[in-house]
């Protein structure tokens, strides 16, 4: 198993998590991992997604950049996070 990780930059507001799972849920693709906490002075919060299948990948980081409370979108290669997945 390859593990990918998606670092978003999102509002913090009730509803977000869901609006992002519920996405993912949508196009039937599944996360592994989700890792959230505020960031700056709390209007902003960092998400660390974690997902093991690529097919829907570059599909799915599209579709979050349009999300309106998705403010920032990365793939990270070569995070520690996928070491440790991978590991499991």
């Amino acid at each position: 198993m390859h593990n990918h990780v998606i670092e978003l930059l999102v509002r913090n507001h009730a509803g977000v998590m869901s609006q992002i799972t519920g996405l993912f849920s949508r196009r039937n693709f599944n996360l592994e991992g989700i890792i959230c906490g505020p960031v700056e002075d709390g209007g902003k919060s960092r998400m660390i997604l974690t997902v093991d299948d690529d097919s829907k990948l570059e599909q799915i980081v599209l579709q979050l950049e349009k999300l309106y409370d998705v403010l920032e979108v990365r793939q990270v290669n070569n995070h520690p996070l996928t070491k440790v997945l991978d590991d499991l």
